[in-house]
C-alpha cells in the first residue's frame, strides 16, 4: 500500500496549519485522504481475530436482549451465525498489533508524536449498525476502509453531559446534530476530544479508528506520585521543627498545611523525574504478555545478521526517547527506561522510528560496545525480534 503524504492526508493543508487550526479544536473531513487504499483485512479476517483469546473484541446490537446490548469476546463461530442481518457492529481493538497491513496505516500519521499514537481499532458493521451517539476523551482519525458509513457530528461534551443509563456503554442521552457526512473508502474524518459523533452504517462497512493516548489528569497525578513514592524511604516523614505553641491543640493551622505543601511541591517539581515517569507511562504496552524475552547469544545474533536477517520491532512494543538538558539520553522501551551516552542518539533514533532494521544497518554498530549492548538488551527484552521470529 502506498501511504499518502501529509498534504494529501490532510486535504491539501499543511501539518502546521492542521495543528494550529484543527488539532483538538474542530473536526476535519478529507475526501480520498487515502486515494490508493486497499482494505487491509476482510470482514471474515476481522471476525477471525475476534475468536482469539488475546484479542479484545466487542459486539454492539442496536436492539438485542436490551437496547444497545454489548457482548464481549472472545467469540465463537456460532456467535456470528446467530446475529441478525442488520443493526449490529463488531469492534476489535489494537488490530495493528496483529495485522501488519493495519500497522502500516499508522505511519501516515508520522507528523504527530509517535508516543501519542495508541492503536488502530477496526470495526465491521452490518447495515444500520452503530454504537450510538457518544464522545471520546482522545483524538481519533476515522478511516473508511470498506462500504459507507454516515457520520453525524454534534455538540461539544464533557463529564457533565447526560448519558443513557447503561452498564457498559457511554451513550449520550441528548445528541444535537450540527454536521453530517457519508464516508466512502479512502475518506478520513478527524474528530477532536469531546466532540459528539454518531456513526451509522449505510451498508456493510468497515472503519479503521486511529486513536491517541491521552492520560487523564487523575491518572497523571496518581501514577506520577506513585512513581515518586517508590524512591522514598520510610525515613522521609512529616516534620515540624520549630513548632509554635498551638492556640488550640485540635486545630490544624495554616503553618501545618504549608509544611505539607512544601513537601509535595519539592517532589513534584522534579522535572527529570516527571519526564522519566511520563516516558515509561506512555510506552507501556497494551498487551505486555505479547512481549517475550529472546534468548540468543551475541555470536548467533552476529551470524544471523551476517546471513542477511534484519531486526523487526515487536508489534506490541512501544519506544520513545528524551534528551535531557545536560545532554543525557534516556530511552523508553515498553514501560521501562535506561540512561545512555549521547553518542548513541543515532542508534536510538533508528530503533524508535523504524519497524525494520536491515542487517547492514545493525552490523554497522557491531564495533560499538555500548551500541551493541543496547541492541542485545532490546532483543533480550523482546522489544526487538530477529527477522523470522516475528511470524
Amino acid at each position: 500500500m502506498t501511504l499518502p503524504q501529509p498534504a494529501t492526508l490532510l486535504g491539501g493543508i499543511s501539518p502546521e496549519r492542521f495543528l494550529r487550526e484543527y488539532w483538538q479544536k474542530k473536526p476535519l473531513l478529507v475526501r480520498q485522504a487515502f486515494p490508493e487504499l486497499e482494505n487491509p483485512l476482510s470482514p471474515d479476517e476481522l471476525a477471525g481475530l475476534a475468536l482469539e483469546e488475546e484479542v479484545e473484541s466487542r459486539i454492539v446490537l442496536t436492539e438485542g436482549a436490551t437496547p444497545w446490548e454489548l457482548r464481549r469476546g472472545p467469540f465463537g463461530e456460532d456467535d456470528f451465525k446467530t446475529l441478525p442481518e442488520q443493526d449490529w457492529t463488531l469492534l476489535v481493538q489494537a488490530v495493528d498489533q496483529f495485522v501488519p497491513e493495519v500497522a502500516e496505516l499508522m505511519k501516515a500519521f508520522s507528523f504527530l508524536p509517535s508516543w501519542r499514537l495508541d492503536d488502530v481499532m477496526v470495526s465491521y458493521a452490518a447495515p444500520g449498525g452503530s454504537v450510538g451517539p457518544h464522545y471520546d476523551n482522545y483524538d481519533v482519525f476515522l478511516l473508511q476502509s470498506h462500504g459507507r458509513r454516515r457520520w453525524k457530528i454534534g455538540q461539544h461534551c464533557d463529564d457533565q453531559s447526560p448519558l443513557l443509563e447503561h452498564p457498559d456503554l457511554r451513550i449520550l442521552k441528548d445528541f444535537v446534530e450540527e454536521q453530517e457526512w457519508v464516508l466512502e473508502p479512502g475518506d478520513v474524518l478527524y474528530i477532536p476530544p469531546g466532540i459528539a459523533h454518531y456513526g451509522i452504517a449505510e451498508d456493510e462497512c468497515m472503519t479503521c479508528s486511529v486513536g491517541f493516548r491521552a492520560p487523564s489528569h487523575g491518572e497523571i497525578l496518581l501514577h506520577f506520585t506513585d512513581y515518586l513514592s517508590q524512591s522514598l524511604t520510610d525515613q522521609s516523614r512529616y516534620g515540624d521543627n520549630g513548632l509554635q505553641l498551638p492556640a488550640d491543640p485540635a486545630a490544624i493551622d495554616d503553618e501545618t498545611v504549608e509544611r505539607l505543601q512544601r513537601i509535595i511541591l519539592e517532589r513534584v517539581q522534579d522535572k527529570a523525574a516527571l519526564a522519566t515517569w511520563f516516558g515509561r507511562h506512555m510506552t507501556e504496552p497494551r498487551y505486555p504478555e505479547l512481549i517475550q524475552p529472546l534468548d540468543i547469544s551475541s555470536d548467533i545474533l552476529t551470524d544471523d545478521l551476517e546471513s542477511g536477517y534484519g531486526l523487526v520491532r515487536n508489534p506490541s512494543a512501544r519506544l520513545a526517547y528524551r534528551r535531557e538538558a545536560d545532554e543525557q539520553l534516556v530511552l523508553f522501551a515498553s514501560g521501562e527506561h535506561c540512561v545512555l551516552p549521547p553518542s548513541l542518539l543515532p542508534l536510538v533514533q533508528l530503533v524508535c522510528n523504524n519497524d525494520y532494521l536491515d542487517s547492514d544497518t545493525i552490523l554497522a554498530w557491531r564495533s560499538n560496545a555500548e551500541g551493541w549492548t543496547l541492541i542485545e538488551q532490546l532483543l533480550a527484552k523482546g522489544d526487538l525480534l530477529l527477522e523470522g521470529d516475528d511470524e
